[in-house]
């Protein structure tokens, strides 16, 4: 089984103008692939007028309110929506911390669509900050292979968007030969035993009862490792709400992706953000009388055609860590731990293979909390490493909490997807309620108050409990040749 596309999951709109190839779902034969669950589009339109503050940056018509039910956000919105704004104003982008980001195959179109994107936002250049590795070998680019072309989408929206969060910080892109668990774990084990950065961002995953048990437990002890030298890891929590492929990938099931159960990964999940769009004096629109652009007005839980949804739920295999005890009330490891925006249709955009798209999936918050854990680690002037204990520090005290998070409140993850008869299988999930649940974790960061408030309440004690009380239980008879699917 792949590591689901948890992440560039785009819909087709009355917008699409050109067709980019999509990752399919149709199973492949047991021995090879399945695709991912990727869709890409639509496709943004730009117009014709460029932002009042910003002359040489190009608009569209999704950032305008001009089209109904179709909105998207830049790096200034999503900034702004969230409070990394003022982190950046202050002075703190990262700079001196590295993101690595673990992703498999290429994207041959990377470096000029990256250029692009930086040109169009005034991010630095791509020689200040940008390097690529693959450990194993770096596999030919097949435009025809689906599952590499949808890769290749994941790469894109990984790098441009951890740049936008964390315009200072150096990243790496560490590219596994494919997206077989095995190659995964290697491309993952050259980052950590190289200490390659300071983060690591994985916007992947699978059924966890799916992956291989040795590779599991190997898998974890890398995790252990990377934790004791500080490094922070991160992993997006799935695309289809509480539901997960079955191991024959024949059906669904209520599961927990891999590798975002394991505590000491902090889970991202989804949300569907509201944020105020530009309005410019060049179209009627009068600024002082509205909003600055990206400003924040709510979140539901990621939920749209009740199939592609925020990935939650509880592990079958992690027992609850002591930090989750009285927030989940569950016995065993709650995902996610934390959400950001994921919604289609209040998607990001992004520079991909000369166009510009709206992106969106809950990859699309692994690697931009990536940057926000890098800022963190510049501000505190050291690597925070295991932030979950932090994260959950104030979730029963309300007024403290309410200070950092978001708190999501509404929609659920229950989805409806098809099985491989196309047969409709019916999966319920869990409903966004007050506080922590298995829908967007604790919610979306302040993150100007959150950055300052890790800074001071990580330490390196909280690790060693997790570490000690984490060992995975694998389900028996669930061995084989799995691959990983980008969220």
């Amino acid at each position: 089984m792949k590591i689901k596309w948890f992440n560039l999951l785009v819909s087709v709109s009355l917008l699409l103008t050109a067709a980019v190839p999509m990752a399919g779902g149709v199973a492949a034969s047991a021995a090879s692939t399945v695709a991912p669950f990727l869709k890409i589009g639509p496709q943004a339109v730009p117009v014709d007028v460029t932002a009042d503050a910003s002359p040489d940056q190009v608009l569209f018509t999704c950032q305008l309110g001009e089209i109904p039910g179709v909105i998207c956000y830049d790096p200034f919105q999503m900034r702004h929506a969230y409070g990394i704004d003022n982190l950046i104003s202050a002075g703190f982008t990262g700079a001196g911390r590295t993101i690595v980001i673990v992703d498999a195959f290429q994207s041959p179109t990377l470096e000029s669509d990256l250029d692009t994107f930086d040109g169009n936002y005034g991010l630095p250049d791509r020689s200040t900050f940008f390097t690529q590795v693959a450990p194993d070998g770096l596999t030919p680019f097949d435009s025809t292979d689906p599952n590499q072309v949808g890769w290749s989408q994941e790469i894109t929206l990984d790098v441009e968007w951890a740049h936008a969060i964390a315009p200072g910080a150096k990243i790496v892109l560490d590219l596994a030969k494919t997206n077989d668990d095995a190659d995964i774990l290697s491309a993952t084990k050259y980052a950590v035993t190289k200490h390659l950065g300071d983060v690591i961002s994985q916007s992947f995953g699978e059924n966890e009862s799916c992956v291989d048990p040795t590779l599991l437990k190997n898998e974890h002890a890398l995790f252990v490792q990377a934790t004791l030298k500080h490094i922070t890891l991160l992993a997006s929590s799935g695309d289809e709400g509480a539901a997960q492929q079955t191991c024959d990938e024949n059906s669904w099931v209520q599961a927990a992706s891999s590798p975002a159960s394991d505590p000491l990964v902090t889970a991202v999940g989804g949300t569907e953000l509201h944020a105020a769009d530009y309005c410019l004096t060049t179209l009627g629109c009068d600024p002082t009388a509205n909003p600055a652009p990206g400003t924040y007005e709510d979140e539901i839980a990621w939920n749209e055609f009740d199939s592609i949804s925020t990935g939650g739920g509880f592990s079958v295999l992690y027992r609850s860590p002591l930090f989750q005890h009285l927030v989940t009330r569950s016995k065993q490891r709650g995902v996610p731990d934390v959400a950001y925006n994921a919604a289609v249709y209040h998607g990001v955009l992004v520079a991909y293979d000369g166009d510009w798209w709206l992106f969106g999936g809950t990859s699309c918050g692994s690697p931009q909390w990536a940057g926000i854990v890098a800022i963190a680690d510049q501000k505190a002037h050291r690597s925070l490493g295991f932030i979950n204990w932090a994260l959950y520090l104030y979730s029963l005290s309300p007024t403290k909490y309410a200070s950092l998070f978001h708190d999501v409140t509404s929609g659920n993850n229950s989805v409806t997807e098809l099985d491989a008869s196309n047969n409709p299988v019916s999966v319920t999930g869990f409903d966004a309620t007050t506080g922590w649940d298995a829908t967007t974790g604790l919610g979306s960061p302040f993150a100007d108050k959150l950055v300052s408030f890790l800074t001071k309440y990580t330490s390196d004690q909280d690790s060693k409990q997790v570490i000690t009380d984490s060992t995975p239980s694998p389900v028996s008879g669930s061995s084989r040749h799995h691959f990983l699917d980008p969220h």
